[in-house]
């Protein structure tokens, strides 16, 4: 097969990288030593992988590396600025939503990406819109506390 060289925006900064066909997101950002995207399930079923692909959460485990290929992709490593921790994951910590961490990442990004929809949601409105990421903690009454703490900072 043969190795192709995509040139997308990662985290704000232009980058290439060599992948080949079968690569998916994850593959590449391992690449760049980002390594807060965590494929889990391999199946698209967690949200452990979360990555943002031109504004839009996909699954890192599931979309081919390739389609980056002119895009721009924003990972969880990108909310933190200057040293600073972002409003979201600061939430999170001062909520306790995260235990072991494997899925924060996940849960983070969609929080993101739901409070840019909308920036104050029901606990329904949060239950559904992150129902595609899986905890095996438990920590959901923790996350949804974290998403109300993210929206009443912002």
């Amino acid at each position: 097969m043969t190795d192709r060289l995509i040139n997308f925006t990662l985290n704000g900064e232009a980058v290439s990288a060599t992948v080949k066909p079968y690569h998916n997101l994850i593959d590449l950002l391992s690449q760049f030593d980002l390594r807060g995207a965590r494929e889990s399930c391999g199946q698209g079923l967690c949200g452990c992988c979360t990555v943002i692909m031109d504004g839009e959460a996909v699954s890192g485990c599931l979309s081919f590396a390739v389609r980056a290929d002119g895009k721009s992709l924003s990972t969880i490593e990108y909310l933190e600025q200057d040293g600073e921790l972002s409003a979201i994951q600061k939430a999170f910590i001062d909520t306790g939503a995260l235990q072991c961490g494997f899925c924060t990442s996940g849960f983070i990004l969609m929080t993101k990406e739901l409070l840019k929809r909308n920036p104050n949601p029901t606990d329904e409105e949060i239950r559904d819109y992150l129902s595609g990421n899986l905890c095996r903690c438990g920590t959901y009454p923790e996350v949804i506390e974290a998403v109300k703490a993210a929206a009443r900072s912002q």
